[in-house]
């Protein structure tokens, strides 16, 4: 051991040193580990999207934004799916067939658009000036829609109307059908937009 009497200022001089480097360490590492995610202007350029559906109830819906876009996750009814193949006269392109590589990815291509039957997909923006169409969901008569209403979504903008697939009627404005985004699913209550296994 040595008689040098310890210098305090030195020692706090050095602890102090060594807390500001750890703080600057971690200051750098955070900002690096936060590289490893997708940055908010890929997620705007189309990075994928993972929702968990698992609190999801039928009857009810759950938008998540994808590229700029709402995209709705609608868990349908056993009724609203039962509706569907009924409407078929009445609709513009029952079948997806107009503009399919970009509305409608070909496991969507069938009377539901999707993958699951309850479970629809779609991108809520009408095809015809880009409003986003409202729910209406209730059947039955209400302003804006016709008596015999089975549910689906309403336009405010000029009135096209779309069903529970997202399926536009016969001689409205809108041209086409709501666009279904690439999606498949990670499990049954893990969902990814933006991705499918084509991908």
């Amino acid at each position: 051991m040595s008689d040098t009497p310890i210098d305090s200022s030195k020692r706090t001089w050095i602890i102090t040193s060594a807390c500001a480097g750890a703080v600057g360490g971690v200051a750098t590492a955070v900002p690096f580990v936060s590289t490893f995610q997708p940055s908010e202007r890929a997620k705007a350029a189309g990075a994928a999207v993972e929702v968990d559906i698992s609190a999801l109830k039928p009857g009810e819906k759950l938008t998540v934004e994808w590229r700029g876009k709402p995209v709705w996750i609608i868990k349908r009814t056993p009724e609203q799916l039962a509706e569907l193949p009924k409407l078929d006269g009445q609709l513009a392109d029952p079948k997806s067939e107009r503009k399919p590589s970009e509305l409608t990815p070909e496991y969507a291509r069938n009377e539901a658009r999707s993958i699951k039957p309850e479970i629809f997909v779609g991108v809520g923006i009408c095809s015809h000036l880009g409003c986003s169409p409202s729910d209406k969901f209730q059947i039955g008569a209400q302003p804006s829609l016709p008596d015999d209403w089975k549910g689906g979504f309403l336009c405010p903008c000029h009135g096209s109307t779309f069903d529970m697939a997202g399926r536009v009627f016969k001689n409205k404005p809108a041209p086409d059908n709501l666009e279904v985004p690439p999606h498949m699913y990670l499990s049954d209550t893990r969902l990814v937009i933006g991705e499918d296994k084509k991908a």
